[in-house]
């Protein structure tokens, strides 16, 4: 549609829009503005017969009440008067005697008779096709303010809905000829500024076409000719631009192919596949990484054809394409099935602003001998700890075969000596069973596990614990307290060595308070994990020894073989949970041990 005519159509709609709003607000106006006196006429002549039949009312004179009720009627807008009695029987009903002392069942008379105050209702009565409007007014008893009665009067519309249509026709007039003067108007002014915007409209069609220097001529003294001679700014502009373009385009090819220069030399793997599995980019250290030979072409071939299903990478492949992450790395062990190659990947989206990305990108990176080297560190790693436990297993073994030997030399000649024999049996019996029971310790710290994992209750195994290490607290005037989550959920867990556990600790903070001091256990859940710590006042030990804590025969104490907090660390790692340990010198320790828990039966259930 041209602009002119869209130009007189829009105006046209706005006009009869802007009318037909006037005719809308005018018939309001005037209607809220007539009901409002017919309500206010009728509420006057019904509160009017309410104070004059009060009384008649009251003596029950229903023959005054028909003739007040007749009387009324003679103004030609009341239709008719109705006044009830106060059990709601008609007392007087205009021109209608027989109604007399008769019950009116209908919902408006219904409504009428039981009002406590002003009732207004509109509607079409049964006789006629004109609205009415009732108006209700109870009779109240003066001094008491008790109901009495109710005065009806029914007030006529017609001259309401006369003067609606009076108004609306007149408006349909007045609006005809507006509308009509309208398009006429709409028209000349479409005119004016539709033919030099179709010469604008030429110059553009040539200016497509490649013609740039089209010359235009508008003098109207407005807009319009303002906007022809931006055109012809515009023109100028845009052949500036074009050749600032053409600039950029040479830069843009070079940043790209400085971009391909940096793909191909570095040293970290890029493959770009998308999310339909086809290859979009691979640089050359993919290809070495993967295998691919440099002429093999690979671009818009699917995924499935370059890796080697059923490998480790092929699955991480897919299972990034269907979760789609947005970032994180994977080591990857199998990256085919011929080698024992070990590869770090990582997959984020290429463009995650939008909502249905279109390609996932790769960062590949082969760490085969980094992890080889980390093998060799491991098996050196190894080897030094056995170093050290063959070093503290010699040390705690020298002291007691050498009271034992020092005995045993003594014995050709003190034999015969009193005591001597009592002596040796007592030292050597305890040497052997000190030695005995390191050997148990390094057996239990070395043998398989075999325990018997059960729901547990820790807070019974903590009080337990606490039960039993009671009376030793007591001689060493050592405190106890302890705050359990009321909460706290069961664990799988042996309730013999985690016991042992809880004990160990518990000794270890005694003897870390040789004057006496407080021992804290505290007992709740974080994280869905169950956490028990173990605090005490006592002289802890320095930072630098955190690490070495849980090694075997490591002790910060003068005697003692170094094995009970290696074998707590053990048992601890067997529950699939973690121990750690944190201390300032002077400042005491504290234990944390999370086990992994389970459902309370309450909860299951």
């Amino acid at each position: 549609m041209p602009l002119r005519y869209r130009f007189i159509l829009i105006s046209s709609a706005l006009l009869v829009v802007l009318l037909v709003t006037l005719a809308v607000i005018q018939v309001i106006l005037q209607t809220r503005s007539i009901r409002s006196r017919i309500e206010k006429q009728g509420l006057a002549i019904a509160t009017n017969l309410g104070a004059v039949s009060v009384d008649h009312l009251l003596t029950y004179n229903y023959v005054v009440l028909e003739k007040m009720a007749n009387q009324a009627v003679n103004n030609p807008d009341i239709v008719h008067v109705i006044i009830h009695d106060k059990e709601g029987r008609i007392a007087g009903y205009s021109q209608r005697p027989d109604l007399q002392r008769k019950q009116l069942t209908d919902p408006i008379s219904l409504a009428a008779v039981k009002t406590n105050k002003s009732l207004f209702t509109t509607y079409i009565p049964d006789t006629g096709k004109v609205k009415v409007m009732e108006v209700a007014v109870p009779v109240l008893l003066p001094g008491s303010g008790d109901r009495w009665g109710t005065v009806r009067v029914c007030m006529s519309l017609e001259l309401m809905e006369l003067q609606f249509r009076q108004t609306l026709l007149t408006i349909i007039l007045l609006g005809t000829i507006a509308l009509g003067a309208g398009i006429l108007i709409s028209n000349w002014v479409a005119q004016r500024v539709t033919n030099p915007l179709e010469t604008l409209v030429n110059a553009s069609m040539e200016a497509a076409k490649g013609n740039l220097n089209p010359k235009i001529s508008i003098q109207t003294r407005d807009e319009v000719e303002i906007l022809a001679s931006n055109f012809s700014f515009m023109i100028t502009e845009v052949l500036a631009q074009k050749e600032q373009l053409k600039t950029q385009l040479e830069e843009i090819k070079r940043l790209q192919q400085y971009a391909e220069k940096i793909l191909a030399t570095m040293s970290d793997g890029l493959l770009a596949v998308d999310m339909e599995g086809l290859v979009t980019a691979v640089n050359p250290a993919a290809r070495k990484i993967l295998g691919i030979p440099d002429n093999q072409k690979v671009k818009g071939s699917h995924i499935s054809r370059l890796v080697e299903s059923g490998t480790q990478f092929a699955d991480y492949i897919h299972q990034s394409l269907d979760s789609r992450p947005s970032s994180g790395q994977r080591e990857i062990h199998q990256l085919n099935k011929e080698t024992n190659q070990v590869l770090l990947a990582g997959a984020s989206l290429l463009d995650p602003d939008h909502k249905t990305p279109r390609q996932m990108i790769f960062n590949l990176n082969d760490i085969t001998l980094l992890k080889q080297l980390e093998a060799g560190i491991r098996q050196a790693q190894r080897l030094a700890d056995l170093g050290t436990l063959a070093a503290g297993m010699a040390h705690e073994i020298r002291n007691p075969l050498s009271a034992i030997k020092t005995f045993v030399a003594l014995l050709p000649h003190k034999i015969s000596k009193p005591g001597f024999l009592d002596k040796f049996q007592e030292t050597v019996q305890r040497e052997i069973n000190r030695l005995n029971a390191l050997i148990e310790e390094l057996l239990e710290l070395a043998r398989p596990p075999k325990y018997e994992f059960e729901p547990l209750d820790i807070k019974n195994l903590l009080m337990h614990s606490i039960e039993l290490m009671k009376a030793e607290l007591n001689v060493k005037n050592i405190t106890c307290k302890w705050h359990f989550d009321p909460d706290l959920p069961l664990s799988m867990a042996d309730a013999n060595q985690l016991g042992k556990v809880f004990i160990n600790l518990m000794k270890n903070s005694t003897q870390a308070m040789p004057g006496g001091g407080v021992i804290t256990i505290d007992a709740g859940v974080e994280n869905d994990m169950l956490v028990v710590s173990f605090s005490d006042t006592g002289h802890g030990f320095s930072k630098d020894l955190a690490p070495n804590i849980f090694s075997p025969f490591f002790t910060t104490k003068a005697r003692g073989t170094g094995l009970g907090l290696a074998i707590t660390h053990k048992v601890i790692s067997e529950h699939k949970g973690q121990i750690t340990a944190r201390s300032e010198k002077s400042k005491g320790a504290c234990f944390t041990i999370c086990l992994p828990g389970v459902l309370n039966d309450s909860s299951d259930a």
